[in-house]
């Protein structure tokens, strides 16, 4: 330690890598003193300002503030407050462009100043010394202090370190072309400067003070060295012009001969490093509670009548500072906001001065040539040999161009301050920063999103695990229920027996709920699938028609059979139990909607009265029988009435006891054959009716499995028809010979297939 301050005392210094020897254009606003300006109309205040995170609006529009007043408040350690640089009132929040290389828009407060001034209360401290080092830090970073040097890094995070700091370093270098802000502020500010860095002191306590000033700076010079001359610990550091000294790790090494590794922050090293700026914003905060609301400005470029250093307030806009110098930009093709090294040209002149800005350069065509057109690199070498920070510039560009982000990491991109050694040389006109900008842009905006992926998949892990430990908790607390339960149910108690039959009856009750929802979705898919042609859907209700008129055959058979009867009338009862299961499975599908009248009933009924002896009818007779007994079905079936109403003798007409059976079959035939000719029957319809009875037979008699009921022979074709009619009547009659049962099922085959018939017609 003892070695560097006696090499700093004899004027020796350690030299970095690179660098180069710019024309330093200093002189043409250094004879001039800061000048106060006017109000603008309009201030544009970015929420933020620095290396950090923005701060929470506390304000809203239409709201009336005073000088000084927070805008923003701190909810992060990496967020620093901007306050209201004059008095007025809050016109806009919204996005506008502010100071940076992309051009991009940010959110900004809109102030409109009254004129008035009119600060808020503020608390003077004349003696710092009596706060603590905590109270100081809090001081500062509610007054909204960041680094003023360009990077913008808050001042407070630097300062609130618990490492040992040896060196305490105050950056007055100024080694960019045409920036002289800091040279005059030392001159007429010297004072606050020194009480700035007194106060740093007593905050870090640090073994030396090392104040690094380039030796074209004399009147600056003979200031500090007049102010510090009786402070032993306090080193005005004179150094060779050369760029970029400025640099913090270039200055660092400059002045201790240390070299700040490769993502190592200078506190690990025992140094913390402050702008000259900074320390008189320290000063201003934490003696006399002034924010940072104002900062120096250069103002200069061949294209400015008047160049200059002016006090800017925050947010006042660029074109308002060149019309106060006398530069008229709308000739203008760019301005660049910063140094001509390191600064960059702006999209619009309404950008605002924020607390990194050092310089408003106008230049002329002479200074900045507009028509320098980027070439392919010749591969000379000569941007590595002048990079201070001792990396591959040209690797760096290729690496940029190809958006090779682990490419980059690997050369160290972030290493690169960004100075423009690099360019200024290149003869090319390769403008190397630019690409690197972009690149470091890149990169960090894919880390945020890495770092967002992998919380978003640490809390979906997170999640997992406790559903799955809620599960298995679920089902130990379920076991150990059931066992509980199990328990009681065995204990033998009377509790015990409840227990069991209320679980018996919700098992139950359960099974009948399942049985009741599969039935119905049984039924709902019967439904569905049978929801079709309207064919489908009357030959559904056919069929439950049919048998509800079986149903009602075998009820009326029990009434019978339960009924006394004498001997004489059982063979005529069992002939009209079947003759009217004929007629109700017949008519099964009209008599339920009353389309069948009584008569028709009636007449059927009596005709197979009338008929119980076909063995004594003629062949004719019963040809006409059976035509007349399926033209009525088919009337029946079509839901038609008839369009002659039966003679009232038929109706009324009972057999005599002494009247032979032959004599009623032969009087029942006749009037049977006269309702056929008085119905005027097409041959047509006679024909389909035959055919109609014929199949019905055939089907009929297909199904009766029990036994044969005619014996006759089987005729030729020709009179195969004539003899099926008859065998027909003669099932339908021949109660005596066949039981009950057979019977019954006759009837029901029969009618089963005059109903298939009927839908296939």
């Amino acid at each position: 330690m003892e070695s560097v301050i006696e090499r700093i005392e004899q004027g020796k210094f350690w030299k970095f890598h690179g660098g180069i020897h710019p024309p330093q254009q200093k002189f043409l606003s250094t004879d001039k003193p800061i000048r106060q300006l006017p109000l603008p109309e309009l201030l544009r205040i970015p929420v933020q300002q620095h290396i950090g995170e923005p701060g929470d609006i506390l304000v809203t529009v239409g709201d009336k503030v005073l000088k000084g007043q927070a805008l923003t408040v701190a909810n992060h350690p990496m967020v620093v407050p901007v306050h209201a640089p004059t008095s007025g009132t809050i016109t806009a929040i919204e996005a506008s462009v502010i100071a940076h290389p992309s051009g991009l828009s940010e959110l900004c407060i809109f102030l409109k100043p009254d004129g008035e001034e009119k600060w808020r209360d503020r608390e003077i401290c004349p003696d710092y010394q009596q706060l603590s080092k905590n109270d100081l830090i809090d001081k500062i970073a509610q007054a909204g202090i960041s680094g003023m040097g360009g990077a913008g890094f808050p001042s407070h995070i630097k300062l609130n370190t618990a490492a040992q700091i040896n060196y305490l370093i105050i950056n007055a270098a100024e080694c960019e072309p045409y920036i002289t802000a800091d040279d005059l502020l030392i001159r007429e500010q010297c004072a606050a400067i020194l009480d700035g860095i007194k106060i740093l002191d007593n905050i870090l306590a640090p073994a030396f003070i090392l104040i690094g000033i380039e030796e074209n700076k004399p009147e600056a010079i003979q200031a500090l060295k007049n102010a510090t001359k009786t402070i032993d610990k306090i080193k005005v550091c004179v150094l060779p012009v050369i760029y970029p000294t400025g640099g913090e790790k270039q200055l660092i090494q400059v002045l201790t001969g240390k070299e700040v590794p490769s993502g190592t922050l200078p506190s690990a090293l025992g140094i913390v490093m402050h702008n000259i700026g900074t320390c008189f914003a320290i000063a201003d905060a934490v003696i006399n509670d002034i924010p940072l609301i104002k900062r120096v400005v250069t103002v200069t470029g061949k294209s400015v009548a008047k160049p200059q250093n002016v006090w800017a307030l925050i947010g006042t806009p660029v074109e308002f500072l060149l019309q106060q110098c006398g530069c008229q930009q709308g000739n203008k093709k760019h301005i660049i906001m910063g140094g001509p090294m390191m600064g960059f040209s702006l999209p619009s002149f309404t950008v605002p001065v924020v607390k990194t800005t050092n310089c408003i350069l106008a230049p002329d065509e002479a200074e900045i040539p507009d028509n320098d057109q980027e070439v392919e690199c010749i591969r000379c070498g000569q941007c590595a040999d002048v990079c201070p920070s001792q990396l591959l510039p040209q690797e760096l560009q290729w690496s940029a161009k190809a958006h090779d982000h682990q490419a980059l990491n690997d050369l160290n991109l972030f290493d690169c301050i960004e100075c423009g050694a690099c360019a200024y040389v290149c003869p090319s006109h390769i403008p190397l920063v630019h690409y690197y900008r972009v690149a470091k842009a890149e990169i960090r905006q894919q880390t945020l999103l890495d770092i967002k992926a992998e919380k978003a998949k640490q809390r979906f892990e997170a999640r997992k695990i406790r559903l799955e430990r809620e599960k298995l908790a679920r089902e130990e607390k379920h076991r150990k229920a059931a066992e509980a339960r199990k328990a009681r149910m065995n204990s033998g108690t009377a509790e015990a027996n409840n227990e069991k039959s209320a679980v018996a009856a919700a098992l139950a009750r359960v099974k009948a709920k399942k049985a009741q929802e599969k039935d119905t979705n049984n039924d709902v898919t019967a439904s569905d699938t049978s929801v079709g042609s309207p064919q489908e859907i009357e030959k559904t209700d056919k069929k439950s028609q049919v048998a509800a008129a079986i149903a009602r055959a075998k009820a009326k058979k029990l009434a019978a059979q339960t009924a006394p009867n004498t001997e004489s009338n059982k063979s005529t009862q069992s002939s009209n139990v079947i003759a009217e299961a004929v007629n109700n499975a017949d008519n099964s599908s009209k008599a339920a909607e009353g389309e069948i009248t009584d008569s028709t009933s009636v007449i059927n009924t009596n005709v197979i009265k009338d008929i119980e002896k076909p063995s004594e009818l003629s062949k004719k007779d019963k040809i006409a029988v059976a035509i007349a007994k399926a033209k009525a079905k088919k009337r029946a079936t079509e839901a038609k009435p008839l369009k002659n109403e039966p003679p009232e003798d038929l109706l009324s007409e009972k057999p005599s006891n002494d009247e032979p059976d032959s004599q009623i079959v032969t009087n029942s035939t006749n009037k049977t054959e006269q309702q056929v000719k008085e119905q005027a029957l097409s041959p047509d319809d006679i024909k389909k009716a035959k055919i109609a009875a014929a199949i019905a037979k055939a089907k009929a008699k297909k199904r009766q499995t029990t036994e044969s009921i005619i014996n006759n022979e089987i005729p030729d074709d020709n009179e195969q028809r004539n003899e099926s009619a008859e065998k027909e009547i003669q099932t339908a009659t021949q109660g005596e010979s066949l039981d009950k049962n057979a019977r019954i099922a006759a009837a029901v085959a029969k009618a089963k297939a005059k109903k298939q018939q009927e839908s296939k017609n």
